[in-house]
């Protein structure tokens, strides 16, 4: 009988922070049975309880300042070939990709997926403002793809497992709150305490009837109007990318701009909308924000408010999209929508998102090529965007059929691609050190 085929053998793989729950944990005991050596460094007592082989597990304990030298160490007394975490931007994360990529390691980038839901992203180097994409034109893009054949997957209806999300999320934070006594280095990558990020958790979890109630009443106002509107896209604003790649540094801006915008060039009977994120959770007084912006610029009766759920039926009724940088734009873009985005974003091509000033878009807006976005999701769905999810059982046994082989392929998911292209348009050198992410501020 031939011996099982070992591609993971000799490599050795240290994760860090991962997506609340066992995703990581399972992905590991793959890549361990394809050969490879795995081991992870946890920072909370929730990294470890999400880990249950203790022999493979690392606790750091001490200050955020001491980490690049402890990891220097791990590097060197582990042999470390490559590192795995989910999102870039977290301190104990961008010291970590710095380090790795001085040294030449592989750098394993998840974060939500770019046409989710039902897609998680993959990628080597970086993501979002991070992301090898950045480098890449629609041109470029079109080249590495073949003729286009069928259908492509529609725009689903559903974010996603959001039940599931914010279970794990407060189970991780609970973990944090009571059992973090050994981790007394540790520092939330978030401005507020764990304690209450757990609260704002279990608030999200026991305020979900309430919650759905008032974004029934409201979307069915809004769907059930004879009105145009714009719908607003808005993200966290603790989100890694509206903070490191976004233009406003607060979401106050944010509003204010938009609506002041919007009082300035929408005609008369149009109505603007503002969509909250699924996971929102009142951290940020969004209505009461909204309202107060609206009032001042004259236009309260015209501005409407509605908490997360799902976004396909209002999209399908409006206008335009307007964004930061959310990656719910790519269902307007789906749509055939006209977008204006305020931030560094994978999918920020002229060719897609418009240019114009926002009270002019508002009024007038350009609509997107909808050849080359075609080709834009082609390209995402033939590389870095993987069927499943983190939070749900069936999510993550989608992600374990096919994310261990792209991680020990020898090249990453936009290489690859090219590659079997003959390297047409090749472009970039994509294997090399991701851009830097744009920090940009709005002067008001």
């Amino acid at each position: 009988m031939a011996a099982a085929q070992t591609p993971g053998a000799g490599r050795v793989f240290l994760f860090l922070q991962g997506p609340h729950g066992p995703y990581f944990h399972k992905l590991a005991q793959m890549l361990s049975t394809a050969g490879a050596t795995c081991w992870r460094a946890g920072f909370t007592a929730g990294d470890a309880a999400f880990w249950p082989d203790s022999e493979s597990y690392l606790p750091q304990t001490g200050p955020l300042e001491a980490w690049p030298d402890a990891l220097r160490g791990l590097f060197a007394r582990l042999h470390v070939t490559d590192i795995v975490l989910y999102g870039d931007t977290r301190p104990v994360h961008a010291a970590a990709v710095a380090e790795a990529r001085a040294q030449g390691l592989g750098i394993h980038v998840f974060e939500e997926g770019y046409l989710r839901p039902y897609w998680v992203t993959y990628e080597r180097g970086g993501t979002n403002g991070n992301s090898p994409l950045m480098a890449l034109s629609i041109d470029q893009m079109r080249a590495a793809l073949g003729p286009e054949e069928g259908d492509m997957p529609d725009a689903p209806a559903r974010w996603g497992d959001l039940r599931q999300h914010v279970a794990w999320g407060a189970l991780y934070h609970a973990l944090v709150l009571v059992g973090n006594r050994r981790y007394r280095g540790y520092r939330p990558h978030r401005d507020i305490t764990v304690g209450r990020e757990f609260r704002l958790y279990l608030r999200r979890l026991v305020t979900l009837p309430v919650h759905a109630l008032q974004r029934f009443a409201a979307s069915r106002q809004i769907r059930g109007g004879s009105f145009p509107y714009h719908i607003v896209l808005l993200q966290l604003a603790h989100d890694a990318s509206f903070r490191a790649n976004g233009h406003f540094a607060r979401m106050e801006d944010f509003v204010d701009h938009v609506i002041d915008a919007f009082a300035e060039g929408a005609p008369g009977h149009h109505h603007l909308v503002f969509k909250a994120h699924p996971l929102e959770d009142g951290r940020e007084p969004l209505p009461a924000m909204i309202t107060r912006a609206a009032r001042r610029a004259g236009v309260a009766a015209r501005v409407h408010f509605v908490r997360g759920g799902k976004l396909a039926s209002l999209l399908d009724l409006a206008r335009s999209a307007v964004t930061v940088n959310s990656t719910a734009a790519q269902q307007a873009l789906w749509r055939g929508l006209p977008v204006r985005s305020f931030g560094a974003s994978v999918y920020d091509h002229p060719e897609l998102v418009s240019r114009q000033p926002l009270s002019e878009f508002f009024a007038d807006p350009t609509l997107p090529d909808m050849e080359a976005y075609r080709t834009y999701r082609r390209f995402l769905l033939a590389s870095s965007q993987v069927t499943g999810g983190f939070y749900s059982a069936r999510g993550r046994a989608r992600l374990l059929r096919r994310v261990p082989d792209m991680m020990l392929a020898p090249r990453d998911p936009y290489q690859a691609l090219f590659l079997a292209a003959g390297g047409q348009g090749a472009g970039p050198r994509l294997g090399g050190p991701s851009p830097q992410p744009v920090h940009l501020r709005l002067v008001r």
